[in-house]
Order: structure tokens, then C-alpha cells, then sequence
């Protein structure tokens, strides 16, 4: 008992949570089968392993901010025929984080590139790399804000320390020339240093509409698009089609 007692406190101590919840149960599998001292330790190790594996990764997912959680199993690349299926699942390697690449989601309101952006940063979070989800109006105020209360420096730092900054719909509401000027700054920043994952229904060449200045969207396309994959969902609305399904279901 106070053996039991001792090993339950150090465990504590040294923050061995999973092992002090399995030693009991691993320890009579290993007197049953004559197992040797080595094969008890290794499988006590990996117990913890695994168990803060987890934590870790519940925990990228958690500091993402993702607005819900998405998975490419659950996307319906059927009911988007256009969209390159192989591309996707490509990317969903992670191999553009390391290269430091970014994503360019482009298409039609309604097909389905939040999904597939959140699905990705999903990915990116499980492969051990830090993801950050803004929509674009939620960056650009987050921005304004800290640099109104000269913290503008801290924020930007923070942001550079994510592999992954997913940054959705753009262009579906026009910037201030403060907020376009931010927004410039932030992502000129991350250039070759992180990756940016961006979602957009419009065009490369209506991308003045939201920024204003010809000359700062230029230089920023030139930015974003060096080096990027770009992919475009091209089709009716998804989310309009299961509407319309869920409706004459229940009619």
C-alpha cells in the first residue's frame, strides 16, 4: 500500500499522468505473460506518449480557433466536379507549410473553400505545425485595434511564430485604406516566412474592388501568389443545393 502510495506521488511529480493511471492494469498483463522489465517500461512510456500526443494536438486544434471542425472525409468533392480532388489531397500532406508556400482558394460563394480551408488547417494541426483562423474583416480589426493601443509589433510577432495563417473571405467585404494597409503590412511580413491560406470569391483582377489602391494590390498579389497553389472551385452553390434538398425532404 504505501508502495503503491510512493509510485502514485512520484508519477505526480514528475507529471506522468498516463503512466500513473496504467501501471496498475500494465503491470498484471505483464505478470500474466512473463513479461520482461523492459516490455513493462516500454509499454508504460507509451502510454504517455501517446496521451500527450493527443493533448498536444487537442490543443493545436483548440488555439486555431477554427469556427467549426472540418475534414476532407466529410466533403462532397462530388457535388464540385471541377474541383482537382488529387490537388487537394496533395496539399493536405503539409508539404507547402515546409516550403513555406501559400494556398489560394478561389471560386464561387457556397462551394465549399471554407471547408476545405478549415479541413487543411485539420491537417496541418494533427501533423504538429501551429494554425491561426481568421475571416479577413476579423484580422484587419484585430489590427486596427492593437495598433490603436501601440501593440500592433506584439500581435505581428505572435502571428509569425504560426506555420499556418488561414485567412477567410476575402473580398466579400470592401477594406478601409487603413485596414488594406494593415492587412499589406501582415502579409508582406509573413512573405517566404509562413504559409498564408486564403479563401476568395473574386478574381485576381477584382481584387482592387475590396483593396482600393492598384498599386498596393498589385504588390500584394505579387506577394501572395509567388510560389502558391492555387485552386479553384468553380460551380453551383453547395450549401444552396443541400438547402433546397433538406427542404423538399421534409415537404
Amino acid at each position: 500500500m504505501e508502495q503503491d502510495l510512493l509510485l502514485k506521488s512520484y508519477l505526480k511529480r514528475l507529471r506522468l499522468p498516463a503512466m500513473a493511471q496504467a501501471y496498475p492494469k500494465v503491470g498484471q498483463e505483464a505478470a500474466q505473460t512473463n513479461a520482461r522489465y523492459e516490455q513493462y517500461l516500454l509499454t508504460l512510456l507509451e502510454q504517455e506518449v501517446l496521451q500527450r500526443e493527443a493533448n498536444q494536438q487537442k490543443r493545436r486544434l483548440l488555439q486555431a480557433r477554427f469556427p467549426v471542425l472540418r475534414t476532407l472525409d466529410s466533403f462532397e468533392f462530388a457535388a464540385i466536379p471541377t474541383l482537382n480532388k488529387a490537388k487537394v489531397l496533395d496539399l493536405s500532406r503539409g508539404e507547402y507549410i515546409d516550403k513555406r508556400a501559400n494556398i489560394i482558394l478561389v471560386g464561387d460563394v457556397g462551394t465549399g473553400k471554407t471547408h476545405v480551408a478549415v479541413s487543411l488547417g485539420v491537417c496541418a494541426c494533427r501533423q504538429g505545425k501551429r494554425v491561426r483562423f481568421y475571416t479577413a474583416a476579423g484580422l484587419i480589426n484585430e489590427l486596427v485595434e492593437a495598433q490603436a493601443e501601440n501593440r500592433l509589433s506584439k500581435l505581428q510577432a505572435q502571428l509569425l511564430k504560426q506555420d499556418l495563417v488561414i485567412l477567410d473571405e476575402v473580398g466579400f467585404i470592401p477594406f478601409s485604406q487603413a485596414g488594406a494597409q494593415l492587412l499589406f503590412q501582415f502579409c508582406s511580413a509573413r512573405h517566404e516566412r509562413g504559409s498564408l491560406l486564403i479563401t476568395t470569391n473574386l478574381s485576381f483582377a477584382d481584387w482592387t474592388q475590396v483593396f482600393g489602391d492598384e498599386r498596393l494590390t498589385a504588390a500584394l498579389l505579387d506577394r501572395l501568389t509567388f510560389r502558391s497553389h492555387i485552386v479553384e472551385f468553380r460551380g453551383e452553390s453547395y450549401r444552396f443545393k443541400q438547402s433546397l434538398k433538406a427542404h423538399q425532404d421534409s415537404a
